[in-house]
């Protein structure tokens, strides 16, 4: 059995998230963007991450904190961000567990198109 994809989709990660990571497809809305981003750092995809970050708020690198350890997502809300949006944002917890502590990590990310595909933005 394939293992699921850590965006909690309930598919599997070769059907889900995998296709944008491998450059298989790009992601069609800002949700499946955040989905795939989240399921990157899961993962600790750095060229996946900085790829799909707008130019003008990407940093230069990205460092992971190896005792962070992502285990769930939750999508509570999405504005705009469907194939024929411009701009949308996405509202989740993201649940992770760092040195022996559960946490939870409220955010509500903003996308938008660069080069018509979709590209984090900031959180807002």
């Amino acid at each position: 059995m394939a293992a699921f994809c850590p965006c909690d989709s309930g598919k599997s990660y070769a059907e889900c998230c995998g296709v944008f990571h491998r450059g298989d497809a790009t992601a069609g809305t800002a949700e499946a963007l955040m989905r795939s981003r989240y399921s990157a750092y899961a993962l600790g995809d750095k060229d996946y991450l900085l790829r799909t970050w707008h130019s003008t708020t990407r940093p230069k690198r990205l460092e992971f904190d190896p005792d962070l350890r992502w285990t769930g997502l939750r999508i509570l809300s999405t504005t705009g961000g469907s194939p024929f949006h411009k701009a949308g944002t996405v509202e989740f917890d993201a649940s992770y567990e760092q040195n022996g502590h559960v946490e939870v990590m409220h955010e509500n990310s903003s996308f938008t198109r660069e080069d018509g595909h979709w590209v984090y933005v900031r959180a807002t």
